[in-house]
């Protein structure tokens, strides 16, 4: 009897060594069998993501050139905007608010002059036989008078076939920083504003403002101090107050963001909107109703204090350099509403106010929708 109960035992001790082993075996040739599918399929997976890659890159290609204008001659980038501190060529006179069918382009420019990027440096250019100054000002996008200044020459009949040009970026003058220069100083000089050398990207101006003996800037539409001026504020851009709505293209319905006193730089590609100046800093008031999306100074960027305004239509506008804001991100405000006070905050040079709107995205140029 004990023998068989002993045996019985033995039996099942074995049993269960056994299938424990058998259950080891099958668990390690199950991993085996695992990594071998994995490693099977993620190949495949890199073979087939290849494929939908360069499928899916050329399809949208294919998308972008369909629907840019590159077929029909169109440029992919707008620009060639103007420069700053003059009237802005921009604004077509032909432009009818009350006419049916504006179209957005209206309000945007998307002719390129030479270069599909903005041009930093100061190019060296050799005059081909034949050419005049006013071709090669029209083939950069920059003025005559730039030309003849950066070049020192007495008249614009002079240039001769195989004669290096100096061409700014832009319409203006170039200046080499001495010491006891200040941005107001050079600004004044050259009959330019300051704001305007300083946002301009290429100066490479720090925040301090604190600039560097022998340091190049570009003076955006800047003269040289010889030069008579012509006035800077032209008659239709100067306002006493906000003036009646306007209906813009998407159902948009703006007013003049504040009490103005002309205007000291204007919308350019480096500078995406309008500068409103005025010492007495007044209210800035809401140029549509709409809902508050940014209220304060969230991150290190120039604009320094803004509010941003979603219309809900497809625009936004962007009011900087607040002093205060009476607002808050989430509140809804009604057109005309005060929401701050204009100020110098962020990357500033004097009280103003620094307004964009934007449409589906795209900065548009507020005096084509301000008027």
């Amino acid at each position: 009897m004990n023998s068989t109960k002993d045996d019985l035992a033995s039996l099942l001790k074995f049993l269960v060594i056994y299938q424990s082993r058998k259950t080891r075996v099958f668990g390690a040739n199950f991993e085996r069998f695992k990594n071998t599918s994995v490693e099977v399929l993620m190949h495949r997976r890199g073979k087939l993501q290849k494929s939908v890659f360069h499928t899916s890159m050329i399809g949208l290609a294919s998308v972008g050139v369909l629907t840019s204008g590159v077929l029909g001659g169109n440029s992919l980038v707008a620009s060639s905007l103007p420069g700053v501190g003059g009237p802005d060529p921009r604004i077509i006179e032909t432009y009818d608010p009350n006419a049916s069918g504006v179209s957005l382009d209206s309000l945007i420019d998307f002719h390129t002059d030479i270069s599909q990027k903005p041009r930093s440096e100061i190019l060296e250019y050799e005059v081909k036989s034949g050419e005049t100054i006013s071709q090669i000002a029209v083939k950069f996008g920059i003025s005559v008078e730039t030309i003849k200044w950066a070049n020192n020459l007495d008249s614009v009949h002079t240039i001769k076939p195989g004669q290096i040009l100096k061409i700014l970026p832009v319409s203006g003058v170039m200046h080499t920083v001495k010491s006891g220069d200040t941005l107001e100083s050079i600004a004044k000089k050259y009959s330019a504003e300051a704001q305007a050398i300083l946002d301009y990207p290429f100066n490479d101006v720090p925040d301090d403002f604190k600039l560097k003996i022998g340091q190049v800037l570009v003076i955006p539409d800047g003269a040289p101090p010889e030069t008579k001026v012509k006035p800077r504020l032209q008659p239709q851009y100067i306002a006493q107050g906000p003036s009646t709505q306007f209906s813009a293209p998407g159902g948009g319905n703006f007013i003049w963001p504040t009490t103005l006193q002309g205007i000291s730089q204007y919308f350019a590609w480096y500078h995406p909107g309008i500068d409103l100046p005025n010492r007495s800093a007044p209210p800035i008031l809401a140029s549509d109703g709409g809902t508050i999306i940014v209220a304060g100074w969230p991150d290190n960027y120039g604009y320094g204090n803004r509010i941003v305004i979603d219309h809900g239509n497809g625009y936004q506008t962007l009011y900087a350099h607040l002093s205060n804001i009476y607002v808050s991100a989430g509140q809804t405000v009604s057109r005309g509403q005060a929401i701050g006070q204009m100020g110098s905050t962020g990357r500033s040079t004097g009280t103003h106010l620094h307004f964009e709107i934007h449409f589906k995205g795209v900065a548009v140029n507020p005096l084509a929708i301000l008027k």
